[in-house]
């Protein structure tokens, strides 16, 4: 199979790769084969869908293929986690070009199978098309097992704000990539592929959690979603913060705040939720508070300067 494409492999044959031997979810009835997939839901049902696109969210010569696919889940089943919700399955809309490497095929389906099983979700089939660069769909069906699902309208004041996962992890990396670098790898790593909290959206919920949001564009900048439909505001304490030390050290070599990257930071995917005083999840670290006033977020009491995470239509 060495050196052999997708474009000698065929459409049905690069099909046949991704979804050999693929397990069910019991909720699953049909899989990949037929012209849609079967599954029954537990409860409201939640959809999501998120797209990576070549030279936009990624580089093939910065994100392995593997990488690459369980961030293309990753990504997707963080809007779930965002809901209190379950993932249950997904789609996966895949355009290539044609001279791509079937191993690079099989290196990102390991990928997507890899996250899968992280995150509970089973791979329903999809679409394959052809393109001049690599484009990746995925849209990830969730269950909220009789539950109502936490939205971003419910903030109240006099809330606690707290998050689960990690900040800025993913832009030191960016900023390590983008100077031609490869190390700390920890943060490489965070930027190819983030780890998001699985179960801690679900934990929320039964915690009381009265709204929440995953971080994909930056803390401020979403934070900021959460006090526009609560119409709240929030106020962000950055002395809060433990800086971790591989963040420090990138910071330093850029001559970068390493604040700056856990504000407005995006794609590390943690959870970021208010809660009723007391009753925060132990792992959930507290970072503010919801008060009364405008809609928008104070970061230490003032209002944030610059850009508080990524706008794609923005610059």
């Amino acid at each position: 199979m060495d050196g052999e494409t997708v474009g000698k492999l065929g459409e049905f044959g690069v099909i046949g790769r991704i979804t050999k031997g693929l397990p069910l979810a019991p909720a699953v009835s049909v899989g990949p084969g037929d012209d849609a997939a079967v599954f029954l839901v537990n409860g409201s049902s939640v959809t999501s869908v998120d797209m990576l696109v070549e030279g936009v969210h990624f580089r093939r010569d910065w994100v392995p293929a593997e990488a690459l696919g369980r961030r293309a889940v990753a990504v997707a089943a963080a809007d779930i986690e965002a809901m209190g919700a379950y993932q249950l399955g997904l789609l996966v809309g895949l355009s290539v070009p044609e001279d791509i490497p079937v191993s690079w095929i099989d290196d990102l389906a390991k990928g997507i199978r890899a996250e899968c099983d992280a995150s509970g979700a089973a791979l329903l089939g999809g679409d394959l098309t052809r393109s001049k660069d690599v484009v990746i769909s995925v849209t990830v069906l969730g269950e909220t097992r009789g539950a109502q699902p936490v939205l971003r309208s419910g903030a109240r004041v006099g809330d606690v704000v707290a998050f689960r996962g990690r900040l800025g992890w993913s832009a030191g990396g960016l900023a390590v990539l983008s100077r031609g670098f490869r190390s700390p790898r920890a943060l490489v790593e965070a930027y190819q592929s983030p780890q998001v909290p699985y179960g801690a959206g679900a934990e929320a919920r039964l915690a009381g959690a009265t709204s929440m949001i995953d971080v994909s564009d930056g803390l401020v900048a979403d934070l900021g979603h959460i006090a526009s439909e609560s119409e709240v505001c929030i106020d962000i304490d950055t002395g809060r913060f433990d800086i971790p030390d591989p963040l420090h050290a990138v910071a330093a070599a850029t001559g970068a705040d390493p604040m700056h990257f856990i504000l407005t930071g995006g794609e590390d995917h943690a959870l970021v939720a208010t809660f009723p005083l007391g009753s925060v999840p132990p792992e959930w670290q507290v970072i503010g508070v919801v008060t009364d006033g405008e809609a928008g977020v104070l970061v230490d009491g003032a209002p944030h300067s610059g850009a508080g995470g990524w706008d794609h239509f923005r610059r």
